[in-house]
């Protein structure tokens, strides 16, 4: 599991991401890079990373699910996921 403050700090960053985004857009059709500049550095999405809803693993993330590769695994083998089977052959 993350650490709680880790988990915070990128719901922080969804925020600003968020707050800024209009502001952020009509700056880059305007061509006004110093003015998007002085704006918040974590208002940018690149800085937004993908953390597993459910334990908040940043890496192994699975976009179709939004959940982590190793609880991806746990939740399929106990039939949990609809229409995802352990294949075999």
């Amino acid at each position: 599991m993350a650490k709680e403050s880790m988990k915070a700090r990128e719901v922080k960053r969804q925020e600003l991401v968020d707050k800024y985004a209009e502001k952020r857009k009509a700056l880059k059709e305007a061509g006004d890079y110093e003015a998007l500049q002085k704006l918040p550095k974590n208002s940018s999405p690149v800085r937004l990373h993908n953390r597993c809803k459910l334990t908040g693993r940043p890496r192994g993330y699975m976009r179709t699910f939004g959940i982590s590769r190793v609880m991806f695994r746990e939740m399929a083998n106990k039939g949990l996921i609809p229409g995802v089977k352990k294949a075999s052959w």
